[in-house]
């Protein structure tokens, strides 16, 4: 008798959504250290594990990402979510992503009182060094992939440097243009060009909708504000924020206090307390907005205030991002083009190197011990090959040793 095998069972679309929701969920409750870091558990689940891009795909997404004004981490997520399972997977993952932040925030209160103690404040320095550990990983290997040649380690090395002595979040732009140009002039070995390029099921003409979108709200908001209910006065300053700040994460903060706390609509001192409450959490940090638009007073819920605020500020990234990627993906077909692609790759690895020693480096390593855990952690986690999770018990639980005894 011939045995007959079990039928392979179909990916079908709500089998993507499901798959999407669990995978950012997941990053969403255990993503902690920032943007930067964000990035490392994003290629550590999405390239090395689930294998859903390539490695060249995912550095031209974040290389996007970068160049584009807004959260660069949730900005990825939502093109990964895109590519996944289209617009319901975008959403998903964003929704996914944010809203374990989003509601710790909001509740931020309950929160601070059992992180106050020695305790919780060792927790979340293990933390810091856990980002530190991922993110290293995550250049190592994007490094071995992405800069094969003299050339583009070159590269990434002087964009390293450059990033640090200039010191400032919109020289990531610069950065990313550097990169395109030297690639363009250095990296024409047959090697340089990329076969990886991004498929985007929707049309140039969504796309160009998409941000004439972006534009017309920037525009519209203020224009017709004054005569809208008060929410629309939240929309308006968040979407405001979102659409003009680049490098993401911190580097929003001097905006949102200038539009938030200097009207009066929240004290310094409770921006302060949410912004501190902020670092102790996974998730990314433009999650804040919610934070913030449930304290601003109206005469409606909290809630209402908070869920405005976070949509508002997320919104001018996702067009752009969404706007952009039909007309990349006609660019990156050309030779040339994949040329560029090339020195933008170095230059990703070259900006997460320098993000690598400034936040991440300066925050976590704070004595002899930490260098030794972490070291210990990349041990298990490159040489080894355990799983992340055990590498981040193990470095919570080495580090409260170190505090506790």
């Amino acid at each position: 008798m011939m045995l007959m095998s079990p039928p392979v069972k179909q990916l079908t679309q709500n089998d993507g959504i499901l798959e999407v929701f669990i995978t950012f969920l997941t990053l969403g409750l255990t993503s902690f250290g920032g943007p930067i870091a964000h990035l490392g558990y994003f290629r550590n689940a999405l390239v090395t594990q689930k294998q859903w891009v390539t490695e060249n795909q995912f550095s031209q997404l974040l290389a996007l990402c970068q160049f584009l004004p807004g959260p660069a981490s949730s900005q990825l997520g939502f093109a990964l979510g895109l590519l996944r399972a289209g617009w319901p997977g975008a959403i998903t993952a964003f929704v996914a992503f944010t809203l374990p932040s989003v509601l710790l925030l909001v509740g931020f209160a309950a929160l601070l009182p059992a992180l106050s103690n020695p305790i919780g404040e060792a927790a979340v320095h293990g933390l810091k060094l856990v980002a530190f550990i991922i993110v290293t990983d995550a250049i190592l290997n994007m490094a071995k992939t992405l800069c094969p040649d003299t050339t583009r380690r070159t590269l990434a090395a002087l964009i390293t440097s450059m990033v640090l002595l200039a010191d400032t979040a919109w020289f990531q732009i610069v950065a990313v243009a550097i990169g395109g140009i030297a690639g363009l002039l250095l990296c024409r070995e047959p090697t340089s060009v990329g076969k990886a390029s991004i498929r985007i099921f929707y049309s140039k003409h969504l796309g160009g909708i998409l941000l004439g979108l972006f534009f017309f709200i920037l525009i519209a908001l203020p224009l017709t504000q004054p005569f809208l209910p008060e929410l629309f006065s939240i929309a308006e300053s968040f979407y405001r924020a979102g659409a003009l700040v680049f490098g993401g994460g911190h580097v929003v903060l001097p905006l949102l206090e200038e539009t938030i706390v200097q009207p009066g609509w929240v004290s310094k001192e409770d921006f302060l307390a949410g912004y501190g409450a902020a670092q102790m959490i996974p998730g990314p940090m433009f999650a804040f907005s919610a934070y913030l638009g449930a304290l601003i007073p109206t005469e409606t819920s909290p809630w209402w205030g908070a869920t405005v605020a976070f949509s508002f500020m997320f919104l001018p990234g996702f067009l752009l991002i969404s706007g952009i990627l039909p007309f990349w993906q006609r660019l990156s077909q050309f030779t040339t083009a994949n040329y560029a692609i090339a020195g933008i790759n170095a230059a990703v690895v070259g900006l997460l190197g320098a993000a690598l020693y400034d936040p991440i480096f300066i925050a976590a390593i704070r004595s002899g011990t930490d260098l030794v855990i972490s070291i210990m952690g990349l041990v298990m986690l490159r040489l080894w090959r355990l799983s992340p999770l055990i590498v981040i018990a193990g470095s919570l639980a080495a580090t409260l040793f170190s505090v506790l005894f």
